[in-house]
């Protein structure tokens, strides 16, 4: 697969106050989760602060947050950004449990995948989303 230096990489928030869950978000996902979509950069966030600014600064095409983070838990952080943010990016939660997807649905994310991740489930969802924005976007990037 050749790299296209013209095509800007896609860039992915990942926020939880665990490194272990993000490194396992990472590594389920890779650098290229699809062959037809651009490589990834990945935006590693531990606090609720800093996502918000990510976010509020642009240039992210993808927000997967974590459900289950302390002290502020993904969903909260969801809902607040889509109220917050004009032209907010897809965001995909992180749930407890399966029973929770109610309440991702109440958060306004875009996706739920449910711990323990399932690294298809997680791949497939997230090619999903990218595929969305990009659709969305201009033609030129």
């Amino acid at each position: 697969m050749s790299h296209d230096p013209a095509v800007k990489p896609m860039r992915i928030l990942v926020y939880s106050d665990d490194a272990d869950t993000r490194s396992e978000v990472l590594l389920a996902l890779g650098r290229r989760p699809h062959p037809d979509l651009p490589e990834v950069e990945y935006v590693e966030v531990a606090t609720e602060p800093v996502v918000i600014q990510q976010l509020d600064g642009g240039g992210v095409d993808l927000a997967i947050l974590d459900g289950e983070a302390v002290p502020a838990g993904g969903m909260g952080i969801a809902k607040q950004l889509k109220d917050e943010i004009f032209d907010c990016p897809p965001i995909l939660v992180l749930t407890g449990r399966p029973q929770d997807a109610w309440l991702a649905t109440w958060s306004r994310a875009d996706s739920a995948v449910p711990h323990p991740l399932d690294p298809m489930v997680l791949a497939q969802t997230v090619v999903r989303l990218l595929r969305s924005t990009r659709a969305a976007a201009p033609a030129v990037r």
